[in-house]
């Protein structure tokens, strides 16, 4: 179990209350494609986002100061790929870096979430529902995103 400020399921970091959060933008980081989704408190749900193209991790900066300005979030989820045994790798400590770059750039609260087979899970919803098998070309990044967020809403009913 990791600890910053609070625990990994929902791992605060900073002081913003996440059940003040009404809108919140949340993110599946990777280094060539970035899975984004809103979410709406009052419902408990969200929906995904066309996913960011990014270079080693880094997106278009401009692309997400729009994202910003269009939905006005009020912070931002941003999923913490462990492995599975819940011990951290390189890819938590660049997701990490991505979450701390929002906050400095717009000011907003951040919390990682543990995002373990969020990704798989997406590819078989996909899978179930008769949609393509090619992941490269139909992306689940944005669903990925949006169980993110609807599993950090779920934590914060549980605590």
């Amino acid at each position: 179990m990791i600890e910053e400020s609070s625990s990994i399921q929902g791992e605060k970091t900073n002081e913003a209350s996440p059940n003040i959060a009404k809108t919140v933008l949340g993110f599946d980081f990777g280094t060539t494609r970035i899975g984004v989704a809103i979410g709406q408190n009052v419902t408990m749900s969200a929906h995904p986002l066309s996913p960011l193209k990014a270079n080693e991790g880094i997106p278009n900066w401009d692309t997400i100061a729009k994202l910003v300005a269009e939905w006005e979030p009020d912070c931002f989820v941003v999923g913490l790929p462990l492995n599975m045994d819940g011990s951290e790798n390189e890819m938590c400590q660049r997701a990490r870096k991505f979450a701390k770059r929002l906050h400095g750039r717009y000011n907003r609260p951040y919390h990682m979430m543990d995002e373990r087979l969020s990704s798989y899970d997406a590819k078989g919803q996909v899978i179930a529902q008769g949609g393509h098998r090619n992941f490269k070309e139909n992306s689940v990044d944005g669903l990925a995103a949006q169980l993110i967020i609807e599993t950090w809403f779920a934590e914060q009913t549980n605590q």
